[in-house]
């Protein structure tokens, strides 16, 4: 499985908007700079985010964009699944269930993608939006230096 750009730029647009929680809407030109990414390819993806009621948005002098929620009620899968479509990690369109699989009970690798599907999702479940501002991943806390 390969996560997008889409995907990560929308995981980090929701990054940035939880570290300004409580600084009302952020213009997206701002984030846009804070990130370096392109503001056009930004607003394609905050139309995915607000659609979904991920963000807020403000039009106007002081419009923008800000969390729906608190940091803690997103996870990074629930990010993830909405601009990927899905993450599965094989493209094989009837892997989630045996049953829907014509296949299904004499697929041998079934059982493997199947549980590394679960693992994976189970993992980017347990990780929120807060999660990530404190520093921590799958309950462990990590810290990460750049040289």
């Amino acid at each position: 499985m390969m996560i997008s750009t889409k995907g990560r730029y929308a995981l980090r647009i929701m990054i940035d908007l939880a570290q300004n929680t409580g600084n009302g809407f952020i213009s997206l030109k701002l984030v846009s700079e804070r990130q370096e990414i392109s503001l056009k390819y930004l607003e394609a993806i905050i139309g995915i985010l607000n659609r979904a009621d991920f963000v807020s948005s403000m039009r106007g002098k002081s419009g923008g964009y800000k969390l729906s929620r608190e940091p803690a009620t997103y996870t990074v899968g629930s990010i993830l699944r909405l601009t990927e479509g899905g993450l599965v990690p094989v493209n094989c369109p009837n892997c989630r269930t045996e049953s829907a699989c014509s296949r299904g009970a004499e697929c041998l690798s079934f059982p493997l993608w199947h549980n590394l599907d679960v693992m994976v999702n189970d993992y980017l479940d347990g990780i929120t939006l807060q999660d990530i501002l404190d520093g921590k991943y799958g309950g462990k806390e990590v810290k990460i230096s750049f040289v």
